[in-house]
């Protein structure tokens, strides 16, 4: 979904407050680079819809207060796959 800008923003904005989404996952869904979901939901946004500008705000505080939790899930599961092919678990 190239086109409008601003009606990018705001479509981005919704799928990340219904989904609950990460940027990453926003940017996967919409065929979109990280760089320009970020740009088109902290800048794009606040001109166009201040009020959605917030709402997307809070999601994204939320996920970055959890990435730590993720990143070390996804590193222990990781080297829990690796312990388990070299032990013959496959």
């Amino acid at each position: 979904m190239k086109g409008n800008p601003e009606e990018r923003a705001v479509a981005l904005a919704e799928y990340i407050i219904e989904q609950n989404s990460t940027v990453r996952k926003a940017a996967a869904a919409f065929m979109l680079s990280k760089s320009t979901v970020h740009k088109d939901i902290t800048e794009r946004l606040r001109r166009i819809d201040p009020l959605l500008a917030a709402r997307v705000a809070q999601v994204l505080a939320v996920n970055k207060a959890q990435r730590h939790l993720r990143g070390g899930a996804a590193t222990r599961q990781k080297y829990r796959l690796l312990r388990s092919r070299r032990s013959g678990g496959d």
